[in-house]
């Protein structure tokens, strides 16, 4: 069986629910300037970004910094990265691996459960390499892991910035 409309699919799901938020919530108004600066309260990483009419949340919306450039990503909403999100914000330095992904080791193991036995990443991925409790981030393709949970996914033109990326910053999204 062929899972790959599937992945898509699951990976479409959350961009489509949080474009309809940001949609619905926009009044028009430019938005204020936010100093890089500023910490993120501690109520604002348990923000979601979307939630079903039943009121589960499917999303939250994070901001990395690759050596100085943001990146907007989502994390879905799976135990192993709602327990990520609740280390945020995170300042991390990163390591090649493979020439494929940037990976960082973590400050504490993230709870994996519920989670599946592997993921088969895609560029663009955050996920969580539970062996060695690190966080991974793929610039480029890399095959199926055992252990490898994923946790989000980078907006697009994040994986370039993530190649030559020395270090990365996590934090809630403003």
């Amino acid at each position: 069986m062929n899972l790959a409309p599937f992945r898509a699919l699951a990976r479409a799901v959350p961009a489509a629910a949080l474009l309809l938020v940001m949609t619905a919530c926009t009044d028009g108004s430019p938005p204020s300037s936010v100093s890089s600066s500023a910490p993120a309260s501690p109520q604002a990483s348990t923000a979601p970004a979307a939630t079903t009419p039943t009121g589960r949340t499917t999303a939250m919306n994070i901001r990395l910094t690759l050596d100085g450039h943001p990146v907007a990503a989502t994390l879905n909403d799976s135990p192993t990265a709602r327990d990520f999100a609740a280390q945020l914000p995170l300042t991390l330095s990163l390591r090649d691996l493979n020439q494929a992904e940037k990976i960082a080791d973590l400050p504490r193991k993230l709870s994996t459960s519920g989670a599946p036995e592997g993921a088969d990443p895609e560029v663009g991925d955050l996920a969580y390499y539970a062996p060695w409790n690190q966080l991974a981030t793929y610039y480029r393709d890399a095959p199926y892991a055992t252990g490898l949970v994923i946790l989000g996914h980078m907006a697009d033109g994040g994986a370039e910035w993530l190649a030559t990326a020395d270090e990365i910053t996590i934090e809630a999204a403003p």
